[in-house]
């Protein structure tokens, strides 16, 4: 068997996510979910956070991000594809590079545009009160939200690595993100600003009372998502495919 090289790889690795629909589909819910939800949050904002109630809709966007993240990952180990993989591509390290970027790139393409959608849904239902956030604050917002999005998915990746199995990693983050953060929400100034989502979307806020600032938070979910890829590139190391 011929050994590839990064680039073929890649290919390779994106080869088998385009062909996959669950895959395809939770790509696609990312911006359904996020515009969606953030146009309802818009209608009812009042004199919220104006910023956030345009990117509310993350909040459920991301849990396709995430689902994204993780089946590109599980359908290595449920369909024996990591074997084959490993023989074409031996250096393991390698091969899960190729595995994140074909993850983490079109999350962020899809990112951007939903970024930029939900930005046009929210401020179109808010009405006039858009003008609350400034331009450079409209902009922070969408280029954040897409790396938060890629965040989140390759946050998810290496948390399934690390199990083996994406309904694990689901279980994990899902009842994370929908409970804990909820139940956290309106408590400021403690450890609770350093879980990975409540720290990135920071940057989806034109005021913030927490410890953390835009860039910051985005920062610190960098580093879960950093943690949670080495935690799994040790274990494409050190386990059997």
């Amino acid at each position: 068997m011929t050994r590839l090289t990064f680039p073929p790889a890649l290919h390779a690795e994106w080869i088998k996510i385009r062909t996959l629909r669950p895959q395809i589909g939770a790509l696609a819910a990312v911006p359904l979910a996020t515009v969606a939800f953030s146009a309802l949050a818009g209608l009812g904002a009042g004199d919220d956070d104006i910023l956030f109630s345009a990117f509310f809709g993350v909040n459920f966007g991301q849990i396709a991000a995430i689902a994204f993240g993780t089946t590109a990952v599980s359908a290595e180990f449920h369909t024996g594809a990591l074997r084959l993989s490993l023989a074409a591509v031996p250096r393991r390290g390698s091969w899960f590079a190729a595995k994140l970027t074909a993850i983490g790139l079109p999350v962020l393409a899809v990112g951007l545009v939903t970024g930029l959608t939900a930005l046009a849904a929210g401020a179109m239902t808010v009405g006039p009160q858009a003008r609350d956030a400034t331009p450079a604050e409209w902009v922070r917002g969408t280029a954040g939200c897409a790396v938060y999005l890629t965040l989140m998915a390759l946050l998810a990746a290496g948390l399934t690595t690390v199990l083996r199995s994406g309904v694990g990693a689901l279980s994990i983050l899902v009842p994370f993100l929908l409970l804990v953060s909820f139940v956290l929400g309106d408590v400021n100034g403690n450890a609770a600003d350093f879980l990975p989502d409540r720290a990135g979307q920071v940057v989806l806020h034109s005021s913030w009372d927490g410890t953390l600032g835009p860039w910051t938070g985005l920062a610190v979910s960098a580093l879960w998502t950093a943690a949670a890829v080495a935690a799994g590139l040790w274990r494409v190391r050190v386990r059997d495919a």
